[in-house]
């Protein structure tokens, strides 16, 4: 077993994004006056060990059905023959166990013995959670095939993230933090609308009808555009609720180069140049969650 492969396959440049709405929950929670160190280490790998999970999942669906032979961007192992689909599935069930595991001491810290019913409910996000990473686009009814990955990107990458870390400090729910969780689940959003600007000549012959397929490229960089724009809004509404200082402006810098990219997608007309716009957006959004939550919090 190479090593290597399954760590090119664990695609490392999806990470910095899974863990941005963590991030963003985390510091709101501080300002709060709640946190811990070891919850925020744990919700922090938990994230990870979901992504690492969905992108083996991701490779290995797309990798059976055929859908990644002729695809641009980063080469998948499985459909290039490197891993093989009984070696990623193995891989998908380790991934599982060890996150699952993670997930369950996340839960005892944060709520111990006495919570039974806040740790249920957790419990029960974190099976939704690695369902929704699998189900991706692996089986016959995978969401990712009929349009439906925006919403549950923009629901756990957003809603879940941003909001259930804030509950695992504070065992609160304070409805202003749907704010913020809207502006990280629109970015998250956002990358998986690129991703499938690029693909989508390839989506539409092996029949994987992402949103982009279904509504065309030009719409799909109007819808491109209201991602981002909404991000800002939303965020901007939030520091307006909450202004206590100027400092609370300071993520409008995350902006500058998301500023740029949308006049590359409204010029480019080469589905092929967005693959290098994909690591921009995410790394964007990570820088955004940090210095959102830093502008909370200084």
């Amino acid at each position: 077993m190479d090593v290597k492969n399954y760590i090119k396959a664990a695609r490392l440049r999806t990470l910095p994004l899974s863990i941005s709405g963590i991030i963003v929950g985390s510091f709101l929670a501080q300002k709060q006056g709640f946190f811990d160190w070891r919850i925020c280490v744990l919700a922090i790998l938990t994230t990870i060990g979901f992504q690492v999970l969905s992108n083996f999942a991701n490779d290995y669906g797309d990798g059976i059905k055929g859908t990644d032979d002729n695809r641009e961007g980063e080469q998948r192992l499985v459909s290039s023959g490197i891993i093989s689909a009984k070696q990623m599935k193995s891989a998908m069930i380790y991934t599982t166990i060890i996150t699952l595991v993670i997930a369950l001491l996340l839960i005892y810290i944060s709520f111990g013995k006495d919570d039974f019913v806040y740790s249920m409910v957790f419990f029960v996000l974190g099976i939704a959670s690695i369902a929704a990473a699998i189900k991706y686009t692996v089986g016959n009814s995978a969401y990712g095939y009929s349009g439906f990955g925006d919403v549950f990107v923009f629901v756990f990458f957003g809603l879940v993230s941003v909001v259930g870390s804030y509950f695992l400090f504070t065992k609160q729910l304070n409805f202003s933090i749907f704010i913020p969780a809207f502006s990280v689940g629109l970015l998250s959003t956002a990358v998986l609308n690129l991703n499938n600007m690029r693909d989508q000549k390839n989506d539409k012959k092996v029949n994987k009808n992402t949103l982009v397929v279904k509504i065309g490229l030009e719409f799909a960089k109007y819808y491109h555009y209201y991602l981002i724009i909404a991000s800002l809004i939303f965020a901007l509404l939030f520091v307006v609720i909450a202004y206590k200082k100027p400092t609370q402006f300071i993520f409008l810098i995350a902006y500058l180069p998301l500023a740029k990219h949308l006049f590359f997608v409204m010029k480019n007309n080469e589905e092929k140049l967005l693959d290098g716009e994909l690591k921009k957006v995410a790394l964007s959004t990570f820088l955004f969650s940090i210095l959102f939550g830093l502008g909370q919090v200084l």
